[in-house]
């Protein structure tokens, strides 16, 4: 694809937008003082004052459907939905979520999380860029949209559907699905929450990584005992713990459970290329977007972006168990806590591979060690879009447009529902979001680019327009 216009391009689109810029920050730094964090019961009430919220917003900017679903298991929802003035135009719905991260000042933040503040170009708060940020960018695009246009509605229908639980990992997006389906119902998906390689690199997600869990929990004796009347003579849990935490790789960093590769599809030759193009400073990304890791590290064999985007992965989120106080306990500790996600490629299944999680560590236990294995939910299977679909042409277009310059495809190794979204709407979906590596999503000091959130907007106006011109 080539440049369909050169930076600052001066569309009516992107001078709409201008002048709804600092509205636009104002009205989204209310959003992000609503702490709606989903994985915390306590703060159930304000995902639901979160979901108010956006109704009221949308209702103000002239949507004729605005509902909070709340009749599910699943947290307050919200969908929305803009019928375009020609019946037989493309139904688009966008996807994206109003529940954050928890944040604490004591995590490291330097001030309050949900008291964003400007700081230069930055908007800073919990949700400034996942998702809120985003959401209210497609808001914007909207308004820009029908401003630039002069239309009192879009050049095609559109669906909003912004969930409440996806920081807490969508435990119940398939029950709101079935129970919407007719409302749902749409020729495209369009997903928000998703970013760019660079601020200078302009790119579009073009695929996420699935995911799935397991927690492994080692019992020895049934209290701590003394490690000198003891150790040396009875299991330890935290030392077998150990041992298992490195099994799960060999020395070229491959993961080592049998049949973990089978069903994974390889990237092409051209997507290895085009990923090779792209500009990559690793020691600046080691120390910014790194948060000042010294090294790369992984599978052999593979870049570091192939390793983000392609490869499956096998990480220890937390090994606990023993004394962690001050000074020293000596005790052999009587329980030890394993827990892991594992990312998945292209082609491979949860269902598949959370059985042969089960077996490597059953056929690793010990004697004298019970062991409690659970592998929680369903998992989430990877998603992968059509590189040559109308779809994400369009959306490489409207972005290079608003960025004036070319957008090329790339992935990200984060993982979200959207291969749940397209098999339950039976509609394609890509992605179009300018989060950048450095907006410290779900870390302390979250931030947004405002520039970039503008010029997303402006995509989003550009893409609305393309997708009408196409029926």
């Amino acid at each position: 694809m080539t440049s369909t216009a050169e930076p600052l391009s001066g569309t009516v689109e992107q001078t709409e937008v201008a002048a709804r810029a600092d509205a636009f920050v104002a009205e989204l730094s209310e959003w992000l003082r609503i702490p709606s964090i989903s994985a915390d019961p306590g703060h159930r009430g304000d995902v639901a004052r979160s979901a108010e919220w956006l109704v009221a917003t949308l209702r103000r900017d002239g949507w004729p459907v605005t509902e909070v679903w709340d009749d599910t298991a699943a947290l307050p929802a919200v969908y929305a939905h803009w019928p375009a003035a020609d019946p037989d135009a493309p139904t688009v719905l966008v996807y994206g979520h109003h529940d954050v991260q928890p944040a604490d000042l004591e995590d490291g933040w330097s001030f309050a999380p949900f008291e964003p503040q400007v700081v230069g170009e930055e908007l800073r708060g919990r949700g400034a860029s996942d998702d809120k940020g985003h959401i209210a960018m497609v808001l914007l695009g909207v308004r820009a949209h029908l401003a630039a246009t002069g239309a009192t509605s879009p050049a095609v229908s559109l669906k909003l559907l912004v969930e409440g639980e996806e920081e807490s990992g969508s435990a119940h997006l398939a029950e709101l699905l079935d129970a919407h389906a007719d409302a749902l119902t749409c020729d495209e998906i369009v997903v928000t929450d998703t970013g760019m390689v660079g601020r200078d690199t302009p790119t579009v997600c073009c695929g996420m990584r699935g995911m799935v869990d397991l927690e492994v929990v080692y019992r020895g004796a049934s209290v701590d005992l003394h490690s000198g009347q003891f150790g040396g003579a009875v299991p330890n849990p935290v030392t077998e713990l150990a041992r298992l935490v490195a099994a799960f790789h060999d020395d070229d960093g491959h993961i080592a459970v049998p049949g973990f590769y089978d069903d994974v599809r390889e990237p092409t030759a051209e997507e290895r290329a085009a990923w090779a193009a792209l500009p990559f400073d690793e020691p600046a990304w080691l120390a910014g977007s790194a948060a000042g890791a010294t090294a790369t590290s992984g599978e052999a064999g593979w870049s570091t972006y192939e390793r983000l985007w392609a490869r499956p992965t096998a990480e220890v989120n937390g090994l606990h168990g023993g004394y962690a106080g001050p000074g020293h306990k000596t005790i052999v500790p009587h329980t030890a806590t394993l827990k892991m996600t594992f990312r998945l490629v292209d082609a491979q299944d949860p269902a598949r591979i959370k059985p042969l999680l089960e077996r490597f560590v059953a056929e690793r236990v010990p004697a004298g060690i019970d062991a409690e294995v659970s592998t929680g939910g369903p998992g989430v299977p990877p998603l992968i879009c059509d590189l040559d679909s109308d779809l994400v042409a369009s959306i490489r277009e409207a972005m290079g447009i608003a960025l004036g310059a070319e957008v090329l495809p790339a992935r990200e190794g984060g993982s979200g529902p959207e291969a749940l979204l397209t098999d339950a709407l039976g509609a394609p979906l890509a992605f179009l979001g300018v989060m950048l590596p450095g907006d410290r999503i779900h870390a302390p000091d979250e931030r947004a680019v405002l520039p970039l959130l503008l010029r997303g907007a402006e995509s989003v106006a550009h893409l609305v327009r393309l997708l009408g011109a196409r029926c």
